[in-house]
């Protein structure tokens, strides 16, 4: 069984800039101990014949097919606009 140290729970506390107390320090010890031991009964199972995947169900990308449209004018879009000037909507400054 591969053990987790206190030195390596801290060293990759440090690597992802995270603060931890060495009460913490110690119960990530055992966490990660036990997700440790537990992965590795992945190791107990027989995997002879069995295809390696990426992912669980067979996925495809489907797309549509890129097909010009009718779409609304400017001054459609600009109908409901609140506020618009030289054809551009306008919203308020949010930099001083």
């Amino acid at each position: 069984m591969a053990e987790i140290t206190k030195e390596q729970v801290e060293h990759v506390a440090h690597l992802a800039r995270l603060a931890v107390t060495e009460e913490e320090v110690e119960h990530l010890v055992d966490e990660l101990s036990a997700i440790i031991e537990y992965a590795e009964l992945l190791n107990e199972l027989d995997t002879e014949g069995i295809e390696p995947t990426t992912h669980v169900l067979d996925l495809k990308n489907v797309m549509r097919k890129d097909e010009p449209k009718e779409w609304i004018t400017q001054g459609d879009a600009l109908r409901n606009a609140p506020d618009h000037k030289d054809g551009q909507f306008r919203v308020p400054s949010i930099l001083e």
